[in-house]
């Protein structure tokens, strides 16, 4: 029997395989002419996808909710330190972020003409989070998220109360006060806050609506340098958790939404990039890809090999 009718009495296409006699492989143009018979030994291989796979259908990402409201998109970014209001627009385009911190500062009353944020960034089309950036006091604090409300209506804001000028950490003492104080008031409460699981407890206990840990030091770019603390708070938690601050570049975003969180939030690590518009469209990726990494289950660690094609029918 010649090769090309063996296959095709075995049902196998002669174009998906490769036909080896006797340890000498016949090529294709022979088929037709290359008898086996008894005795002969044969091989006959082809292609096969590595491994042995575990199907399972990861859920569905729908975007995550913070104080009743729903949000597609994970990724919270800052408006400060762009060059221009023209950039800080075309960055928050790029990112597909949904809600954007804004800081409460003075109008220029000696140039009342001087653009402002709103006259690029349309309040009605994202989600303005105003924040306390600045603040050193809870006093301070709640002064300026008092006339966040009475200047846009807002109650939805973020907290942060900052305890050293070099660090930028939180004052926690501070915060809860502040917190507290505003939750009182109807404010529902995004908070800065340390990586110190039993405060982020007690702060969520209060009635905060998102948790918002640190990754490392508000503009230094280090990257997450606090996971196993990220992953308790996760772990813990019934609200959204968000990793503030420390992010540098794309895999920083990606590992936090890796470990579980909510989303992100980033300013500098935007806007202090060379190319601010691009970096958004990457950190919007790494978010995606982020989240869709933890919703499909990350392989387990081994301490040992683990071959990726099976060794069943081997050579």
């Amino acid at each position: 029997m010649t090769v090309d009718r063996l296959l095709d009495t075995l049902g196998l296409d002669p174009a998906k395989v490769a036909f080896e006699r006797n340890r000498e492989i016949v090529p294709k143009s022979a088929y037709g002419d290359t008898l086996v018979g008894e005795g002969d030994q044969v091989e006959v291989v082809h292609f096969i996808g590595g491994g042995e796979g575990h199907a399972g259908a990861a859920p569905e990402d729908d975007g995550f909710t913070v104080a009743g409201r729903r949000f597609t998109s994970r990724l919270i970014v800052g408006t400060g330190k762009y060059a221009s209001f023209e950039q800080t627009r075309d960055a928050i385009a790029a990112s597909g972020a949904e809600i954007v911190t804004v800081a409460v500062r003075r109008v220029n009353i000696s140039d009342p003409d001087q653009p402002m944020l709103m006259d690029y960034v349309d309040p009605k089309a994202v989600t303005y989070l105003p924040n306390t950036a600045g603040c050193f006091t809870a006093d301070d604090a709640l002064r300026t998220l008092r006339l966040a409300r009475e200047a846009g209506g807002w109650d939805l804001v973020k907290l942060e109360v900052l305890g050293d000028k070099k660090t930028l950490y939180p004052d926690m003492r501070e915060t809860l006060k502040a917190a507290r104080t505003l939750l009182d008031e109807g404010f529902q409460v995004m908070v800065y806050t340390s990586d110190d699981p039993i405060l982020c407890k007690e702060l969520e206990d209060m009635g905060c609506a998102a948790i918002m840990p640190l990754g490392a030091p508000i503009g230094s770019g280090l990257g997450l340098q606090n996971k196993v603390n990220i992953r308790l708070i996760v772990e813990q938690s019934r609200v959204p958790v968000l990793v503030d601050a420390g992010v540098g570049t794309a895999s920083d975003a990606a590992v936090a939404m890796e470990l579980g969180c909510d989303g992100v939030l980033m300013n500098t690590a935007i806007a202090e990039a060379r190319d601010p518009v691009r970096m958004a469209r990457a950190m919007k990726l790494a978010v995606e890809a982020g989240r869709d990494a933890y919703l499909a289950g990350r392989m387990k660690t081994k301490r040992y090999a683990d071959p990726s094609s099976p060794l069943g029918g081997l050579i």
